[in-house]
């Protein structure tokens, strides 16, 4: 099996969003409760053959040396002052197995509802339940909230509390349910949740729960959060429902394939923080040749993440303060400070990058990003070319070609139109080709799941044809405001930089009828995309 590199950097780099309006101060608001939450994102240890079926000795052996990582890294988060560490999907045993060749990787879980145990100081109560033992340990030995993602084997019908009630689906032919599982570890080591994923991802070696699992779980210092794993996260149930429930602070364990120009996971992540003003916190897998990378710490106003670049496959641990959201865990507390609704930001974002004085259109756009858009509408753009179409993320996108430097567009799909108003700097050397996209329907590869989707994107090239497709650089800054009538409040916000850079809109505004706008102004890198992703579950 390959070596994983050990080389472990202990200072993270911190990636840097703008405030939310122009007149906001830039500097940090130090007020209110603060937890440290830490990710890492893992370059796991594959098993070379997973549709080989291995022995449960040599399945722990390969586990193990994934484990010694998560240790390491553990142990560095600890000594940064984190209180929770959230490790990635699939972190333990790799993929791509079969549901026979997994089964030496498979643990039973105690349901902790029904069975109150710590693996750590109790390893004889269960058998077979070395991996949860070593992660109760872990969690134990450095007095972290650990957050893993593992195999699952259930036994039919379930035993768990919500099978009293309610009668199973068939078994598997083979007489037992294997799950795709988080586990959620306390600081002194006892079993706190246990999440079965709901929407798998072409998984051949688990099985759907048989009914939907909404889980959650407390900490002494920040309240409640929620778990989801990867795929999950475009999908009403389990993520909307955790949201009906009040959480606002939830753990996501991912294996994300990036996949541009609308659904790379550092941008995806912080689309879903911003759309749904939650607190998430995000730990991919590391691997290049399935352009798996990016992952984050993200509070609602700001964020640190990592998105790594090829050739460099280490992990990545981050490490960052967050402000407290839980509010009934705030009302309960004596030294609220003012922390409410997200709005607080860490002491450790540094100020944006200052861009020179060449790359400013205009001082006094600086600014005032509204006057900028106001005064770019008063001069009259070149005409701009018919609407086509073009497939996007598989989808088919209509847009609109972006003509001269200043404008403003709309395109329409359907019943969703999408309006733009632009300002472009004139960096690119006037080679660069943009578009104004919408789509509503259906998204029907790789997945099933019905979208609203406004989207400003670079095109790969100088023809109409390339809008849509990959890319991730850019020269021009886009002054911008985006708006669409969207027929969902769920709809996520995201602004996408060169070099994989995410910036922070100055402005989203949701309102009742289901208008969504994004402003955004001062870009410190070229524009690549700049989307409002809307998810009609209701028509999934």
């Amino acid at each position: 099996m390959p070596r994983l590199a050990q080389t472990v950097s202990m200072v993270a780099f911190f990636h840097t969003l703008a405030t939310l309006t122009c007149a906001r101060n830039t500097s940090a608001d130090t007020t209110g409760p603060f937890y440290v939450a830490a990710v890492y994102e893992h370059r796991v240890i594959l098993n070379p053959e997973p549709l080989v079926r291995l022995s449960r000795a040599s399945a722990l052996e390969h586990m193990m040396r994934n484990l010694e990582i998560y240790e390491q890294q553990a142990w560095l988060a600890a000594e940064q002052g984190a209180q929770i560490i959230v490790f990635p999907e699939d972190g333990l045993q790799g993929f791509n197995f079969s549901r026979v060749s997994i089964s030496g990787y498979l643990e039973t879980i105690p349901d902790p509802l029904i069975e109150d145990w710590n693996p750590c100081t109790q390893p004889h109560r269960h058998t077979r339940t070395e991996v949860l033992q070593r992660l109760s340990c872990i969690a134990r030995r450095h007095g972290l909230f650990l957050v893993a993602n593992m195999a699952d084997l259930q036994p039919c019908p379930l035993t768990s509390h919500l099978d009293l009630e309610l009668a199973n689906p068939p078994c598997p032919p083979d007489g037992h349910w294997q799950f795709n599982t988080d586990v959620v570890f306390r600081s002194d080591g006892s079993l706190a949740a246990r999440y079965h994923k709901h929407n798998l991802y072409f998984e051949m070696a688990f099985d759907k729960p048989p009914r939907l699992e909404v889980v959650a779980f407390d900490t002494p210092f920040a309240g409640r959060f929620g778990v989801l794993t990867c795929f999950d996260i475009l999908f009403h149930d389990p993520t909307v429902k955790l949201l009906e429930q009040g959480i606002r602070q939830m753990v996501y364990p991912t294996a994300w394939m990036n996949q541009l120009p609308l659904l790379s996971a550092v941008q995806f992540q912080r689309a879903f923080s911003l759309g749904a003003n939650v607190t998430l916190l995000a730990a991919n897998i590391r691997d290049d040749s399935l352009g798996m990378t990016g992952s984050g710490i993200y509070p609602p106003h700001t964020a640190m993440y990592h998105y790594g670049k090829a050739g460099h496959p280490e992990g990545k641990l981050l490490v960052f303060r967050v402000p407290v959201l839980d509010a009934e865990w705030l009302a309960t507390e004596n030294e609220t400070q003012g922390v409410t609704g997200g709005e607080a930001m860490v002491t450790e974002a540094r100020s944006p990058v200052p861009r020179s004085e060449q790359e400013v259109d205009s001082g006094s756009c600086k600014q005032d990003s509204r006057r900028c858009q106001d005064e770019s509408l008063s001069i009259s753009p070149p005409s701009s070319s018919s609407p086509f179409n073009s497939s996007m993320m598989y989808d088919p996108f209509s847009f609109l070609l972006l003509r001269g430097s200043s404008g403003k567009l709309t395109v329409c799909d359907g019943p969703l139109c999408c309006h733009l108003q632009y300002q472009r700097s004139p960096l690119g050397g006037g080679t660069e080709l943009y578009a104004l996209g919408a789509f509503a329907g259906t998204h029907t590869v790789n997945g099933r799941y019905a979208l609203q989707v406004c989207a400003l994107v670079r095109c790969s090239g100088l023809e109409a044809s390339s809008c849509g497709q990959e890319v991730d650089d850019a020269e021009s800054r886009v002054n911008f405001r985006l708006e669409g009538n969207f027929g969902t409040p769920h709809v996520y916000p995201s602004v996408l930089g060169s070099g994989m850079v995410l910036e922070q809109p100055k402005r989203v505004e949701k309102t009742a009828d289901g208008r969504v706008v994004m402003e955004h102004s001062g870009m410190t890198v070229g524009l690549v995309t700049a989307c409002l992703y809307g998810r009609m579950y209701d028509q999934d």
